[in-house]
């Protein structure tokens, strides 16, 4: 069962706008990584449902946060199927995110009142989306979609909560075209988590950026 409700995960992602989005097939790596982004103030951390037995790494870092990182809200991503998005809500995600929007995941996170934040590239896609209880959206691809798409959908569906993943880089000047435009938070990948500091075990390297860009992101907002 998710640790926290909907709003409360909203909440945190409004207070820490950023959402760290990351995998690792080694638990401990992925432990490392969800306590160095906690210290740096994360409050919400997406584990990608990518390699063979995720949910098996998942169950472990979710475990480890509930006592290491006691107010960080543990979501998945990557999820394109209702039956997988089951299966790490029994696990307790307390959050779900896909790269696409899927009708039937939003039933099956509905029921249980876990936020899905669907992959969406167009304003209609979004409307559908957000029919069916979707309060928060994904753009995605942002690095293709760009600011201007965020800015263009805000003008007429104001009430919109967007968060952008894909083309967010931890700088002021990517961060701030982000926030100007309207996002609700940004997801960041692998800018925040390079492979050689991953390699090398620099925790440190990952919680210094992460209080980074949410000290950057901060100023943005005023």
């Amino acid at each position: 069962m998710a640790k926290f409700d909907k709003l409360q995960v909203l909440a945190k992602m409004a207070e820490a706008p950023m959402v760290p989005v990351f995998y690792h097939k080694d638990a401990e790596v992925a432990k490392a990584v969800v306590k160095a982004c906690y210290d740096g103030g994360v409050r919400a951390f997406e584990f990608t449902n990518r390699g063979d037995f995720a949910h098996e790494i998942f169950a472990e870092v979710i475990k480890f946060a509930a006592k290491e990182c006691p107010e960080m809200a543990i979501g998945v991503g990557s999820i394109v199927e209702p039956a997988a998005a089951s299966l790490y809500i029994q696990q307790g995600a307390c959050f779900v995110v896909g790269p696409l929007f899927n009708p039937e995941v939003a039933k099956v996170c509905n029921r249980r009142l876990v936020p899905y934040t669907p992959g969406c590239g167009t304003v209609s896609e979004i409307g559908f989306a957000q029919e069916l209880g979707c309060d928060l959206c994904k753009v995605f691809p942002g690095d293709v979609l760009g600011p201007k798409f965020v800015k263009g959908l805000l003008a007429p569906m104001s009430w919109s909560k967007l968060m952008v993943t894909g083309g967010v880089e931890p700088t002021e000047e990517n961060l701030k075209g982000w926030f100007a435009a309207g996002v609700y938070c940004v997801g960041m990948g692998s800018k925040l988590f390079p492979k050689d500091k991953v390699a090398a075990g620099d925790w440190k390297y990952v919680t210094d950026k992460c209080r980074e860009a949410l000290d950057i992101i901060a100023k943005i907002k005023g």
